[in-house]
Formats: C-alpha cells, structure tokens, sequence
C-alpha cells in the first residue's frame, strides 16, 4: 500500500521521512502509512500495522524507530506525532481522531 500524504504538500523533509518509511512499507506492504506537514515545525505520522498486535506501545515506538535511524536530525527532529496502530485500534485510539481531523497549528 503506498505512503499517503492525506493534506498539505511535500517538501524536502517530507520527502526524507517517505524514505525512511519506504523501507518499513518493504518489509510491511499490508501496513498503511500516512504523513503530512502539521506547521512549520510539525510532521505527524501514522502508521496501521497488524504486526503491533500484542506489542507494547513502547516496543512498537523502539520499532517504527529503527527504521529513521539513518535520517537527518532535522528530519528526525520534525516527527511531533509517531502513531503506531493495529487496524482494530483505528476507531478506538484518541490520537487518530486528532490525527484525522487536526486542530489547526497556530505556528
């Protein structure tokens, strides 16, 4: 499935992150990515995966992390939302509400 960007425009940071999460979407190609520009400091992303059923959160964030090893410290630095869901959490989680329809930034 490919990584979507569901609003705003990409950007060179934007295009960096969609790298490191190229190579999760390899070895996961039923996991369904998302990103997008929260402001002007702010990348949120999504990431809805069968394999974090019966991970802890904190596994699963010491997981998808691995794959933004190598990126830049700017890029790894604009990541403000990492959210790592099973397809059953999607309508459940908070966060994916705020991730669906965001608040609009101030900045």
């Amino acid at each position: 499935m490919p990584i979507s960007i569901p609003r705003g425009t990409r950007d060179p940071l934007i295009d960096e992150l969609m790298r490191g999460l190229s190579s999760y979407e390899l070895k996961h190609p039923d996991a369904k990515i998302d990103l997008y520009r929260q402001n002007s400091a702010s990348v949120r992303i999504r990431i809805i995966d069968d394999c974090f059923a019966g991970m802890s959160r904190r596994d699963r964030n010491d997981y998808a992390w691995t794959y933004f090893d190598n990126l830049s410290e700017d890029a790894q630095g604009e990541i403000s939302l990492l959210l790592l869901l099973t397809p059953a959490e999607v309508e459940k989680d908070f966060a994916n509400i705020e991730f669906e329809d965001p608040v609009p930034s101030m900045l």
